[in-house]
């Protein structure tokens, strides 16, 4: 089977509304071009706020059912389309979570996934401030285009990660991201493949771009991609634009794949209990 995706890489350094409306309108060109499901990039409502930390950007977080998840279900809906949604989730006030939500192409919410892994580390990722560790494990969703995982940014530099949700059997994992040049660029096009061809599924990338002044004067790269279980970067978008990009995923390669590597029938969980008690 042969699933179109896309993934959204913007500029957002935008009032809340207006980085919804500009999402809105990309998402509309994504369906226009047959995507059957879209995923944007983390925090896509506004500004990458863990650049500083300011108490006043927990005024910006919502809870699941508030005005920017519900807006993108009528999305979903209006466009027949499976919509992976991250956002500034208010639990109750004073707990915060790093979210995303996965829409059904009739507007339903399919599930939820809470970035588990929280960085707090200069230049610009002060993440603990706003974000509490997340708490929903490592699911995995089905929908009608497939099984998807989710990997919220520096959720990827963990590999523990990517193998759960591929353990569980994801098909299509997204990672959307805020990540700046001047840290992790090296890393970007080598952890996820490597991800990819570990587990056997296709992985899509999303970063933003630009600079987000006066929060931060780091550029946020792009460089979007999809990449196939072959560890193969089949589509790639720019560096610095607003960009939807579409990919043909083949869905039948993921058995090409696995039963030529045969990593998840040779893996020696027996052997691995030390795992979780070595410590550093």
């Amino acid at each position: 089977m042969t699933v179109r995706a896309a993934v959204i890489q913007a500029y957002a350094n935008l009032p809340k509304q207006e980085a919804v409306d500009k999402h809105v309108e990309l998402i509309g060109k994504a369906a226009a071009e047959g995507a059957q499901v879209v995923c944007l990039q983390e925090i896509f409502h506004g500004p990458y706020f863990p650049a500083v930390q300011d108490p006043s950007w927990y005024d910006s977080a919502e809870p699941e059912d508030g005005p920017t998840v519900s807006r993108m279900r009528e999305v979903a809906r209006q466009h027949g389309i499976v919509l992976t949604v991250p956002f500034f989730e208010l639990a109750q006030t004073g707990v915060y979570y790093n979210s995303a939500v996965v829409i059904e192409r009739d507007g339903s919410v399919v599930g939820k996934y809470r970035k588990t892994h929280i960085p707090h580390v200069g230049p610009c990722f002060w993440e603990k401030f706003y974000f509490k560790p997340g708490n929903l494990g490592y699911p995995v969703f089905d929908t009608s285009v497939g099984r998807i995982g989710l990997i919220i940014c520096y959720d990827r530099h963990f590999p523990e990660v990517a193998r759960a949700v591929g353990l569980k059997g994801a098909e299509l994992v997204f990672n959307p991201s805020a990540t700046v040049e001047s840290l992790s660029r090296y890393l970007w096009e080598l952890e996820q493949p490597a991800h990819a061809v570990a587990n056997g599924f296709w992985i899509a990338a999303i970063n933003r771009v630009g600079i987000e002044s006066p929060l931060s004067e780091h550029r946020f790269y792009g460089s979007s991609y999809f990449c196939d279980p072959r560890g193969r970067i089949v589509c790639r978008a720019s560096e610095d634009e607003d960009e939807v990009l579409v990919c043909d995923v083949d869905l039948d390669v993921i058995r090409e794949v696995r039963n030529t590597w045969q990593f998840l029938r040779d893996r020696r969980p027996e052997t691995y209990g030390e795992l979780t008690q070595l410590l550093p």
